[in-house]
């Protein structure tokens, strides 16, 4: 492990084909965005390095296809996961809806009680919405998630929601600090501060 670098993290990307999973892990570890971008074909892996208040972090992040057919990767797709992001498309109600399948088969397959989850809505760009953004709102408070609405297309968001996931987990030891030795880190203080960078966009704590 770098020597900088507090802890490596497994994140996962999971919510139904299309809803732009991939566009917003390439937006965040690329600042790419490619209008035809393919079907991901079982799964797909990226490494970013993320400093929040100044600890380093090594993401490791799983973006996983949509469709039923490589369900089978699943229990090994989830296990030993930190932090999970549940996107959807505020354009297509159906993938919103199909949410509770997503957080059912997570529940089932994760092997971490307080995983952190990140609700995301994608492609606010679009004009047609399905999916108003207090629905959002009122789906994570249920389920006791993070929330924020992103574009993938604009970069709205898209960082946003990787920090505070990743903030979050710093924040719950547990989660981490088995991995690295015993390591102390000190988070507070400055945390509630960051709460600028993200604009208008809502997070629960």
């Amino acid at each position: 492990m770098d020597e900088d670098v507090l802890t490596t993290l497994k994140l996962l990307i999971i919510g139904e084909s299309g809803v732009g999973k991939s566009s917003l892990l390439l937006r965040f570890t690329d600042d790419t965005f490619d209008e035809e971008q393919s079907a991901t074909i079982g799964v797909d892996f990226k490494v970013k390095t993320l400093s929040i208040e100044g600890n380093k972090a090594k993401l490791a992040i799983w973006d996983t296809a949509g469709q039923e057919r490589f369900r089978t990767l699943t229990p090994s797709y989830y296990r030993g996961a930190q932090g999970v992001i549940l996107v959807y498309d505020v354009t297509r109600r159906d993938s919103f809806t199909k949410l509770e399948n997503w957080l059912n088969e997570l529940e089932t397959y994760t092997t971490r009680n307080d995983i952190v989850k990140m609700l995301v809505g994608n492609k606010i760009d679009k004009p047609d919405r399905e999916v108003d953004r207090n629905e959002g709102l009122k789906f994570a408070r249920k389920h006791s998630m993070l929330f924020i609405e992103a574009s993938a297309k604009t970069k709205d968001g898209v960082q946003c929601a990787f920090e505070e996931l990743v903030e979050k987990i710093l924040q719950t030891p547990g989660l981490w600090e088995s991995d690295t030795q015993g390591q102390k880190v000190q988070l507070g203080g400055q945390v509630q501060g960051r709460g600028r960078a993200c604009g208008g966009y809502c997070s629960i704590p």
